[in-house]
């Protein structure tokens, strides 16, 4: 399959290159395009033969349910039994923006968006190319991360291309993404609202609106039964191995310096995924910062293009400092926990 290539500029929408766009998804092709969170993969998500598209060209397990993206609160109306008062609220906080919202699914949903689950998965992005594609194509695009199944999210058109090149339909290039990560989820299909996926959207950030929200024990521990997109299998992961050291901050920086030592002497090349505040304490090992301890959300955003800069290099292992919990942070390290297969070592 050729793939198609095109640039679109967000500031200056070219609208007949998106139509274009628009009609691949209508005719049950498959798509790239940008969004703030990460590149999305999309197909017409009411076409169950189009989403299988999407599945195999990803290489994704089929128990893996998928997100549908809308360009306006009205479509939810044909997709949704129910908009509670709560629902409604939230939306108008954080729609268009990176939260997704699980609602009980109407029948016109295909089984294979929701995993035969009676759930589905919604959110309306906030990025204007993703909106204007929506738009066009005139359905619901169910859109995954546009990568191989388990390897790091694109935030670049040069991610996807090197993933899904002759896979697919079409590459929109809109330039890099803004968040770095996938949209937080949000489970309001239940009796008690759930976080099942962190995001830029955060605890904090919720529970100003949603006093008694709690976060699924999956996020950092045993995944279970996917009720969201990203609750299982492996994720994000570097063609090395990698492992996460967790504490304060110097005891992590001195056992990576001793570490690293140490699988030099036997062979390893190493990689240390470093920040701004650490860059200049490693001695050895390929150093690339992620960004800055001080300004998180600079972290969030150059990750996965981090984790795929080390595959370029062609390291053997890959040693990385964590990062705190609260707000922001707890997002990084369920992504960094992913990509480590579990592999933490807590000073």
């Amino acid at each position: 399959m050729d793939t198609k290539i095109i640039k679109i500029d967000k500031s200056n929408i070219d609208k007949k290159l998106m139509i274009e766009a628009g009609d691949i998804v209508k005719s049950g092709g498959v798509v790239a395009f940008p969004t703030e969170t990460v590149y999305g993969l999309g197909a017409n998500g009411l076409d169950e033969n189009a989403v299988k598209k999407i599945y195999e060209a990803k290489g994704r397990p089929s128990d893996n349910p998928l997100i549908l993206h809308i360009s306006s609160i009205e479509e939810l109306d044909d997709l949704v039994e129910e908009v509670t008062d709560l629902a409604h609220m939230i939306m108008k906080r954080f729609w268009p923006g990176p939260l997704t919202i699980i609602f009980k699914k109407s029948r016109i949903i295909p089984n294979i968006i929701t995993a035969g689950l009676e759930s589905v998965a919604i959110r309306m992005p906030s990025h204007p190319i993703a909106l204007e594609l929506i738009s066009l194509s005139g359905v619901p695009i169910a859109a995954p991360s546009a990568n191989t199944s388990g390897r790091p999210s694109p935030t670049n058109a040069d991610h996807v291309v090197e993933d899904m090149y002759g896979k697919i339909d079409m590459v929109i290039d809109g330039g890099s993404t803004g968040v770095g990560l996938e949209s937080t989820v949000l489970d309001l299909s239940g009796e008690v609202p759930t976080i099942l996926r962190p995001g830029a959207i955060t605890l904090e950030d919720l529970k100003e609106m949603i006093p008694n929200i709690i976060q699924d024990a999956s996020i950092l521990h045993k995944d279970v039964t996917p009720k969201s997109p990203g609750q299982k299998y492996r994720h994000y992961a570097p063609k090395a191995e990698m492992i996460l050291f967790t504490g304060d901050i110097d005891d992590i920086v001195n056992k990576i310096n001793t570490s690293t030592k140490e699988l030099i002497l036997s062979g390893k090349k190493v990689g240390i995924m470093a920040t701004e505040e650490t860059k200049d304490k490693y001695e050895d090992g390929v150093v690339i910062v992620s960004g800055s301890r001080r300004k998180r959300e600079t972290i969030a955003s150059n990750l996965f293009k981090t984790i795929r800069d080390f595959d370029h290099a062609d390291v053997d292992i890959i040693l990385a400092e964590g990062v705190e919990l609260d707000n922001i942070g707890m997002a990084i390290m369920n992504r960094m926990t992913k990509a480590a297969g579990g592999k933490i070592i807590n000073l």
